[in-house]
């Protein structure tokens, strides 16, 4: 609270989380990633939170509700965590630009959670349900850490590959090279899943997280 300006914002928001009943912390993907709509929340040690929580993200309505490493520090939903106040985050567009036909969604989905959690009456449901999954290993949902760039340069996404769809382990998902293109070193999915985020900026450091693939089977139902 007597630190750096930002240091004092962080104090006064954990102050008000903490005070909260519910968090429901809404994000972009910003200038630097393309993201697909999803709800995120942290697999909390205690039952009822964590069960709070699975409702609310379920409730949300957006394609995939998604469970991860409860530990990762340094954020709001670290201070919802060690407060025990059940909390969300959402996830959906970016980029670089605005896209006014994402707004709607939001709007919806806040207003189905607060249908869920009793505090409004009941709301359309947009069909169908979410897939849920949830993946406890260390460093999921962290999404700036996913996939590296391997080297400092450009990375130049695979024609054709878009946020939302599915992708195969191995499959090949850009490239980073130098600044005069060459010696291009290929980035590849790690795993089978859903393609949840995409580096949009061509220009990145070794180590910046160049694509997001949530481990799920394209046969499973939700």
């Amino acid at each position: 609270a007597d630190g750096s300006p930002t240091e004092r914002v962080a104090a006064a928001v954990a102050a008000l989380i903490r005070a909260a009943d519910f968090y429901l912390d809404l994000h972009t993907g910003g200038g630097r990633y393309a993201l697909a709509p999803l709800a995120g929340y942290t697999l909390h040690p205690d039952p009822s939170v964590l069960a709070a929580q699975r409702r609310m993200a379920v409730a949300f309505g957006f394609p995939l509700a998604w469970g991860t490493d409860p530990s990762l520090p340094g954020r709001t939903l670290s201070v919802a965590r060690d407060a025990g106040v059940p909390a969300v985050y959402t996830e959906s567009g970016g980029g670089g630009g605005f896209d006014p036909d994402g707004v709607g969604p939001l709007v919806a989905g806040c207003l189905g959670v607060l249908a869920e959690l009793g505090l409004i009456g009941p709301v359309p449901r947009p069909p169908p349900a979410p897939r849920v999954v949830e993946d406890g290993r260390p460093g999921s949902g962290y999404l700036q850490g996913c996939h590296p760039a391997p080297a400092d340069g450009f990375f130049e996404p695979r024609a054709g590959l878009r946020v939302g769809g599915w992708v195969r382990t191995g499959d090949r998902l850009g490239a980073v090279s130098d600044p005069l293109g060459d010696r291009p070193v290929g980035v590849h999915a790690a795993t089978a899943g859903l393609l949840v985020g995409l580096h949009t900026r061509a220009a990145v450091r070794a180590g910046d997280g160049l694509a997001v693939v949530v481990e799920a089977d394209p046969g499973d139902r939700p």
